[in-house]
């Protein structure tokens, strides 16, 4: 028997239903606060988790969401030019007020306001990801076009150009 989701992942889980998406939240035995330990409670590969970041716009004090393939470093430069001003790092405070989660468990849904989003293109790669759902051990499959569709962000180039 399943058992029953904590209320951050039941908050996450009404975000799918009010979106019409049939996404099922899990809450695992093992901790998914990081992509690495996402993908090995998922059992997936490292580039299948959705890692959910939040920046800061240096001047705006605006709140941006990044959701980059967990094998992916995120390209500071290049989300500060896509969005048009400096992205600084959000402490821990700044990101449960923007989205109403806690850092390890922030879902690309049910925030508390609708936050401007970028889409790693490297997660669009991969038939299934995994996205965290509001608690460090809760997760939920889904496509890239799922994520494109519930987030409404913009695909973008955010990692690093690799070196040849």
């Amino acid at each position: 028997m399943p058992t029953p989701l904590s209320s951050s992942a039941l908050k996450v889980q009404a975000a799918l239903r009010d979106l019409g998406m049939e996404l099922e939240v899990l809450e695992l035995p093992a901790s998914t606060r990081t992509a690495v330990e996402a993908a090995q409670a998922a059992g997936c590969q490292l580039g299948q988790i959705v890692k959910t970041l939040v920046f800061r716009g240096q001047t705006t004090g605006q709140a941006v969401l990044i959701l980059a393939s967990g094998s992916n470093r995120v390209d500071e430069a290049k989300a500060s030019a896509l969005v048009g001003e400096t992205l600084g790092k959000a402490d821990a405070d700044f990101v449960r007020q923007q989205t109403g989660f806690a850092i390890g468990g922030v879902p690309p849904v049910g925030h508390n306001q609708q936050l401007e989003t970028l889409i790693d293109k490297d997660l669009l790669q991969y038939t299934e990801i995994w996205a965290a759902a509001g608690t460090p051990n809760a997760v939920f499959r889904l496509t890239p076009q799922d994520l494109i569709r519930m987030s409404g962000g913009k695909v973008v180039q955010i990692a690093p150009d690799r070196k040849v």
